[in-house]
């Protein structure tokens, strides 16, 4: 490693110094954290065996769910134990390659859970609409087909955003990642040369993801609002509804996390990077914790 004009040539090692600003605050913001993490470990986790142990629950619904579970829980593990390392333990130090895998880990686990909402906005558009054809059209082959899918074209698409920084990003102007976690712009951004193709690249993965996922979501519960509306039984109407508002509730938690994020790091200029920096770390751990929770509790099924 050596130093040209104030940069730092392929550093080994980066430093993730957690949340700027909030240093002395550290080690109390990780007891939240910590209780977060484990309350998603043990709700997930609880979801997944009482879906594979109750054979009424084996369904595409609840297999969905199963899915949802348990990229939940590999996400939060991705992230929480070094970010419980560097507030409780003073271990800042990662691995730029150990940096670039967490990054990959973190993006493809968010585009998987962002597939599998789709999904299930499909399940229950075709439950809905057409429920006749349900059992026909999502068989187990179908099943797996659209789980294999979903985890392609998210490790597909993030994985490009690695080649850049890996191969023509040499010199960076710091070592120091103002973030308790790797994320892609952040990295990119300590680069000392043109950083504009990995933006773009960024912002088009962002966007063919996470906009797609959400303007088909949107349709789909647009008809099936419309069709629930037109049935002429009020008990039928009220089952509908109830079965689509879990869904719901968690589609709305993830996606308007992520949006809210996500502008108010390109637009709140005055806002303090503190505040950017938590409500990017509660994005990416808020769904996993509160995804079983809502089903628990929403779900007559998984609840008894």
């Amino acid at each position: 490693m050596f130093k040209l004009r104030g940069t730092v040539f392929m550093p080994p090692v980066l430093t993730l110094i957690g949340i700027p600003g909030l240093e002395s605050l550290q080690f109390w913001i990780g007891i939240p954290f910590c209780a977060m993490y484990i309350i998603a470990l043990f709700g997930n986790s609880l979801l997944l065996v009482i879906i594979k142990s109750e054979r009424s629950l084996h369904e595409p619904t609840y297999l969905f769910l199963a899915m949802l579970g348990a990229t939940d829980i590999a996400l939060s593990t991705c992230i929480l134990p070094k970010m419980l390392g560097i507030f409780w333990f003073h271990l800042p130090k990662i691995y730029f390659n150990a940096c670039l895998f967490q990054m990959w880990l973190i993006h493809t686990f968010q585009s998987i859970e962002s597939g599998i909402l789709l999904a299930m906005a499909l399940d229950h558009y075709v439950a809905n609409c057409d429920p006749l054809r349900h059992a026909t059209v999502f068989t187990h082959q179908l099943l797996t087909q659209i789980g294999v899918g979903v985890m392609l074209r998210a490790a597909l698409l993030v994985a490009p955003c690695l080649i850049p920084i890996k191969c023509l990003l040499k010199y960076y102007r710091t070592t120091v990642v103002s973030r308790s976690y790797c994320e892609h712009m952040v990295i990119v951004r300590l680069a000392a040369e043109d950083i504009r193709i990995n933006k773009i690249y960024g912002l088009f993965v962002a966007f063919t993801i996470l906009g797609f996922d959400t303007i088909f979501i949107t349709l789909f519960y647009i008809q099936i609002f419309l069709t629930v509306f037109n049935l002429p039984q009020k008990d039928a109407r009220l089952k509908a509804f109830n079965t689509c508002i879990a869904h719901i509730c968690v589609f709305l938690e993830f996606y308007l996390l992520g949006f809210f994020s996500f502008f108010t790091r390109r637009l709140g200029f005055h806002i303090p990077p503190y505040i950017h920096i938590l409500l990017s770390n509660l994005y990416l751990l808020v769904p996993s914790l509160l995804n079983p929770i809502v089903y628990g509790v929403k779900t007559k099924q998984i609840r008894y």
